[in-house]
């Protein structure tokens, strides 16, 4: 019996250190898909604005082309 508790002990030992790695890991990988999805959005918003740029530049150059 005390080596069936050893045996359950030590595998606990392995399952806990295998939970606190994973766990760790997955934050840490969600840490990273968070920063890029906060990354693409300030491009898509710097985008955005380069194309509103470029609109008010195209309606100024019809303007002065229907002048």
């Amino acid at each position: 019996m005390d080596g069936m508790i050893s045996i359950i002990d030590h595998n606990g030992l392995w399952l806990m250190i295998i939970a606190v790695v994973g766990i760790t890991a997955w934050f840490r990988y969600r840490e990273r898909e968070l920063k890029v999805q906060q990354e693409m959005r300030m491009r898509e918003m710097e985008h955005l604005q380069k194309m509103k740029e470029l609109e008010l530049e195209v309606e100024r150059a019809k303007a002065k082309k229907a002048n």
